[in-house]
């Protein structure tokens, strides 16, 4: 296992679960399933059991920074990576995985998104790990691609290819014919009815010698800019390096600026009981419900014919509830926000209006 690192991409700030999830607070910090641990510290404890502690790498923002320390005391000072700006996942994912290699050119990594929820740890334990062989063995590109369940608009969709029986010894695993970007909601029950097609879950596994080659052939711009750092990579330049490279390199995601242009991309099925929690909706199908179909976190919440709500509020506060049907309510840090859930794309405007009109402080 000493050659198989993890990178944990903690850099986001989540508008939409707002109230809760705040700029200076995002979900990834936050233990919004209630289990006791935050989305960042369950990531940590699933990626602790295919790699060691100590090759473990997050990558956040520079205000994050002791929001990461405190919530992971026993992870390295060295392996929190600091971004002076949001750039999208390529940079961050360049910038982690050339200083993993210069570290250990022999690196096997496994990339996934900080605030994902995944229920099924042995399966996706098992699902690494078989990919961490293939990453091993073969030049390649792998993402892990969740079989879907409904004609979903919110997730991007990957298209696979039946390989010949015995190509590959994980028979889970395909080539990758298309990448495409969310779909409308006819396309989407077609690729759900076709039974090719595989949602994009956003974790890659990939050796750090294939995703830099893929790199510099497929955005040598975006490359270059990461590469020039190399000498400066875990020195004491490295941090002053870092803050002039985000200055200039692009905001790009990784499957614009290689996963969709590369070759050798594999995508592993998996089903692994995971969700992106992207929204309040989505966190709503994952929590436990009443027998009126109400999912409440809060140990002091009280409803009264209400039914398909979502009730998440700080366990001291008391609320009462009456006559509500498919509403989110959440109250936060002196913040009530109660909205129907059909009307949760509203939030990121409801954000933005609280920002020009009552300050940064409250959003």
């Amino acid at each position: 296992m000493q050659n198989h690192y993890a990178i944990i991409m903690a850099g986001g700030v989540g508008t939409r679960f707002w109230p809760m999830s705040t700029s200076k607070h995002p979900k990834q910090f936050l233990d919004i399933l209630g289990t006791g641990r935050t989305l960042l510290q369950q990531t940590y404890d699933r990626l602790l059991k295919v790699c060691p502690n100590n090759n473990i790498y997050v990558v956040t923002s520079t205000v994050y920074l002791k929001l990461v320390q405190t919530q992971l005391p026993e992870l390295p000072f060295e392996n929190i990576l600091c971004e002076p700006a949001r750039k999208n996942t390529a940079p961050c994912i360049a910038y982690a995985s050339y200083k993993i290699h210069k570290l250990n050119p022999k690196a096997i990594t496994v990339v996934a998104p900080s605030d994902h929820l995944i229920k099924k740890e042995e399966t996706f334990v098992k699902a690494i790990t078989s990919c961490f062989e293939k990453a091993k063995n073969a030049d390649c590109l792998i993402t892990l691609g969740i079989k879907p369940t409904r004609p979903d608009t919110g997730y991007g969709y990957i298209q696979f290819i039946e390989e010949e029986k015995g190509e590959e010894k994980d028979k889970r695993l395909y080539k990758v014919k298309t990448f495409t970007e969310k779909p409308d909601h006819e396309m989407a029950r077609f690729f759900l009815e076709s039974g090719d097609f595989l949602w994009n879950s956003g974790i890659f596994i990939w050796s750090t010698a294939s995703i830099l080659r893929a790199m510099e052939t497929h955005d040598a711009e975006l490359a270059h800019v990461f590469k020039e750092g190399w000498d400066f990579y875990n020195t004491s330049k490295e941090q002053n390096f870092i803050n002039n490279a985000y200055k200039i390199c692009k905001n790009i995601s990784i499957d614009y600026s290689v996963m969709e242009k590369a070759e050798n991309v594999f995508v592993r099925s998996s089903i692994i009981g995971w969700s992106d929690l992207g929204t309040w909706g989505s966190l709503y199908t994952h929590l436990k419900k009443d027998k009126h179909h109400n999912a409440a976190v809060g140990k002091n919440i009280m409803l009264y014919d209400s039914k398909n709500c979502i009730v998440q509020v700080p366990n001291e506060k008391l609320v009462v509830l009456q006559g509500l049907e498919d509403y989110i309510v959440v109250e936060s840090e002196g913040v009530l926000m109660i909205c129907k859930k059909q009307d949760e794309q509203m939030i990121r405007n409801f954000v933005n209006d609280v920002k020009v009109n009552k300050g940064e402080k409250f959003a």
